[in-house]
């Protein structure tokens, strides 16, 4: 069963996701306790809409680095703002990967 505090749990880790840096669904599902969750987590970012403040869900991309999210963001928003974070796309694909990974799980249990 999905619950609204795995949501949060969702969000409080993306809003932590610094600028420049990307990091997966299935790195947040990890952090959060399951490797298997991370469609849940890409179904708690498409309900962001409604929440008081913005959620930096842009940085989420998949396993693959794919932008597999873009279309629930306006036109080419998803790809336009990593881009302006300095972060390379080719073809909807991360190319800088390894550099701009942010890893939940490590920078959360250091900070």
């Amino acid at each position: 069963m999905i619950t609204t505090s795995y949501f949060k749990s969702v969000y409080e880790i993306v809003r932590q996701i610094p600028k420049g840096k990307i990091t997966t669904y299935g790195a947040i599902a990890e952090c959060i306790g399951g490797k298997k969750g991370a469609r849940v987590v890409g179904w708690a970012l498409n309900n962001t809409s409604h929440l008081p403040e913005p959620i930096p869900a842009h940085r989420v991309v998949n396993k693959q680095g794919l932008l597999t999210g873009k279309r629930y963001f306006w036109g080419n928003s998803m790809k336009e703002m990593l881009q302006q974070e300095g972060i390379i796309i080719e073809n909807d694909k991360i190319m800088n990967f390894e550099t701009c990974f942010w890893d939940p799980h490590q920078a959360l249990k250091q900070g």
